[in-house]
């Protein structure tokens, strides 16, 4: 009976010994592979976002050998924090928050492209209320801003009004902040907000797909133009990676099928090489409006 139970135990201990002979041939081949983790603010809803980064995603992994994945965050301080802690490895920021994870990273967040049309991003003021034609009739009006942390939702906006002498907190009835840019044209279209502010790229994209009447919201103001979006990647990026991936997004070319997708639904052109100065003017903006220390 004794020996019976030495060999069931001796059985077990050599099935143990196989399993973890097994996995540990299996664990490293896991661990070893290459996986380029991405991000973006969540600006938009984010079955959206998942839509628009999917040709994106694997036009990277064929440029770069490496496997993409796709992490959706769940709000844009947490964007910032991922990138700081390295759990993420590329991310689409806006301005403001490219600047706040430059702070966050002592000026080793690396923006490395933007869309030609980021150059020269604006806001577009959206109302349903036919009294108001400017600025000036905001004031005692119910307002809403996208993300507080949105470069084009709510930093440049609240910028140029200020530069207006309209200052939102005390001349406004009340400010809400939707979380998004297509979920503010939705609180004004629902008249949950006179009026709002969001990017000209989701509102051009939102009346293009007929997701907005525009007999009953419409523009009544655009701001001037300001640097915007950036893809930047974590400060320690093995060089060689940052290059090709800074490659594979220059040789997007609209000509190319394949190309043409990918580049109308990122809602660009071409794109550009980008750098940390081009955003100083954000940085400026947002000390200006407190929302900087």
């Amino acid at each position: 009976m004794k020996q019976s139970s030495r060999r069931l135990a001796l059985k077990g201990a050599l099935s143990c010994a196989l399993f973890a002979s097994i996995l540990s041939f299996s664990l490293p081949a896991a661990a070893d592979e290459a996986v380029l983790r991405v991000s973006a603010i969540p600006d938009e809803a984010p079955t959206e976002l998942q839509r628009k980064f999917a040709p994106l995603g694997k036009y990277l992994e064929k440029e770069t050998g490496m496997k993409v994945s796709f992490v959706p965050v769940s709000d844009y301080a947490a964007v910032v924090e991922s990138l700081a802690t390295k759990k993420l490895d590329l991310v689409w920021l806006g301005g403001f928050t490219f600047v706040q994870a430059k702070i966050r990273t002592n000026g080793t967040a690396n923006p490395i492209i933007q869309r030609e049309e980021d150059a020269k991003f604006t806001s577009k003021f959206v109302t349903a209320d036919p009294a108001i034609k400017s600025y000036a009739d905001l004031k005692g009006k119910t307002f809403a801003f996208g993300s507080p942390s949105s470069t084009s939702g709510h930093l440049m906006p609240r910028h140029f009004l200020l530069q207006a002498n309209i200052n939102p907190d005390k001349d406004f009835k009340n400010v809400a902040f939707s979380g998004a840019h297509d979920a503010t044209v939705a609180f004004v279209a629902a008249g949950k907000a006179d009026a709002g502010v969001l990017n000209a790229s989701v509102w051009d994209k939102l009346v293009e797909a007929k997701k907005v009447d525009t007999d009953k919201v419409r523009v009544f103001s655009t701001t001037p133009p300001y640097y915007d979006y950036n893809w930047t990647v974590r400060g320690d990026l093995d060089p060689a990676l940052v290059k090709k991936l800074s490659d594979a997004f220059l040789k997007l070319d609209a000509k190319n099928p394949e190309h043409a997708e990918i580049l109308q639904l990122q809602r660009a052109s071409k794109f550009i090489p980008s750098k940390a100065a081009n955003y100083d003017g954000i940085e400026q903006a947002a000390k200006a409006a407190g929302l900087l220390k």
